[in-house]
């Protein structure tokens, strides 16, 4: 396991206001309160370690096939259904969309091969990420990739939570299946367009792996 480099500051700005809490508290409360003391000590390093384990990037078995479309995030299928696309394709598509909380791995992965056509920032709300309105409404980043099968749009959508969303495409770039395209800090959802007739491979409710479970197939 590594630490993505979008959360070397934050974690180093937490780890400095765990050694000065732990410090004051240490200094002021161990010989008269202990146990409120160890109660700080405890808190504060839990949500040091979940900071940390937030920004971790497993070692995991990717999947690589160009009949296939990889899911881009961790997390859980909370949507399948068709749709209009008003942004990009102006037609109807099948959209897919994965759930991710606070507590799943938050690197975003690129679902196939083929050349980015499409890459815009959208500002927005920030509603919880599973409300139906998210997806047109909330701060959001899409970018579409077209190969030799198809094209599709995958959006990067911010929750309730998330106030940064990081995208390192650009139009014109080539994109490699499984490779990292961006990350979404502390709470997220990611929003899946493809074409109507497309093989779905996943279920409602389903957990998912970025990079390893197959979302759909050509």
């Amino acid at each position: 396991m590594t630490i993505h480099r979008e959360g070397y500051q934050t974690i180093a700005i937490t780890a400095l206001l765990f050694g000065f809490i732990n410090l004051i508290s240490f200094s002021f409360l161990s010989a008269a309160i202990p146990w409120l003391a160890m109660l700080i000590f405890i808190a504060t390093l839990g949500l040091l370690l979940f900071i940390i384990s937030f920004f971790r990037i497993p070692n995991r078995v990717l999947t690589i096939d160009e009949r296939k479309i990889i899911c881009p995030a961790d997390g859980k299928v909370v949507v399948i259904e068709e749709i209009t696309d008003v942004e990009y394709f102006k037609d109807r598509r099948i959209q897919v969309s994965i759930f991710m909380s606070p507590a799943n791995v938050h690197v975003n992965r690129h679902p196939m091969d083929g050349e980015v056509t499409y890459n815009q920032y959208h500002k927005g709300k920030y509603l919880v990420a599973w409300h139906p309105k998210s997806s047109t409404e909330n701060e959001r980043w899409s970018v579409a990739v077209k190969n030799k099968y198809g094209e599709i749009l995958y959006k990067q959508i911010a929750g309730a939570l998330a106030k940064r969303i990081c995208n390192y495409t650009e139009v014109g770039q080539a994109a490699k299946q499984t490779e990292e395209y961006g990350f979404i800090k502390f709470g997220s959802r990611v929003d899946i367009l493809l074409p109507v007739g497309t093989q779905i491979n996943v279920t409602l409710n389903q957990v998912v792996k970025g990079g390893v479970t197959v979302l759909a197939s050509w």
